[in-house]
């Protein structure tokens, strides 16, 4: 998330979590940021006559669901709900009522990645469609299922890791099928994890980073579509250190 420092925003105070950002939403009329981000969004605040911004969490009850006005099946809606934590903005405008759902990621000064999305497989494989072969070598990369379990494929005791199997120690026709999957399927794929589909797909991507020391926070906020294009941008293939690089 560190090239999307560019353009980026330095504010004082710390609002680098999910309710202090709904907080900053829900006083709009009178927070800098918040203006900030809703011209940003295309709004001129003159337009606005009521806002609220709520938090979403990452596992939903129905009543939550319902209460929100969602119409979608809720197996739907939870299967394809980005795993992160969301903002809801409903605005109203006269007659008009917008929804806007903003994916929130913390940068770190610390790491150099941001974890977008956790599943098992096998709810990648209900998503994405790959094969029963294509699973089995993403769960021994993913460490669900023991290699030592598996002698006749995997030598355990040439792996860096006993507890799962890196991709570049994969067998060659095996890695070449999960490598030619994600080479077939980037978009889905890259569009699944950072935007999701249904009444809970992501519209904005706001990225910040807390500086304690200064009780500064960076930002910067940015269209999915954008988010999509740069994180998307770039080949699949092998890391040099035997994951998958998809994109950016």
């Amino acid at each position: 998330m560190c090239s999307f420092e560019i353009g980026s925003i330095t504010a004082k105070g710390g609002f680098a979590n999910e309710r202090a950002i709904c907080q900053k939403f829900n006083n709009w009329r009178t927070d800098p940021e918040a203006q900030t981000w809703l011209r940003i969004m295309g709004y001129k605040l003159e337009w606005i006559d009521t806002l609220e911004a709520v938090q979403i969490p990452t596992r939903m009850k129905r009543e939550v669901v319902e209460r929100l006005g969602l119409s979608e099946p809720y197996e739907d809606l939870m299967r394809f709900k980005k795993a992160d934590a969301q903002v809801r903005l409903v605005i109203k405008m006269g007659s008009i009522t917008r929804v806007e759902n903003l994916s929130l990621k913390k940068a770190s000064a610390d790491s150099d990645y941001n974890q977008v999305d956790k599943r098992w497989v096998d709810a990648y494989k209900e998503m994405w469609g790959f094969s029963e072969e294509v699973a089995f070598g993403l769960k021994l990369f993913t460490g669900e299922l023991n290699p030592a379990h598996y002698p006749d494929i995997i030598k355990v005791e040439h792996l860096r890791d006993s507890r799962r199997v890196f991709l570049d120690e994969l067998p060659i026709d095996l890695r070449e099928k999960i490598i030619e999957f994600f080479r077939n399927n980037k978009i889905l794929v890259v569009s699944d994890i950072i935007k999701g589909r249904g009444g809970l797909s992501v519209d904005w991507m706001l990225v910040t980073r807390y500086d304690k020391e200064r009780d500064t926070t960076t930002w910067t906020l940015k269209d999915i579509n954008t988010a999509m294009n740069f994180f998307g941008s770039g080949e699949v293939g092998l890391s040099p250190k035997g994951s998958l690089y998809i994109g950016r």
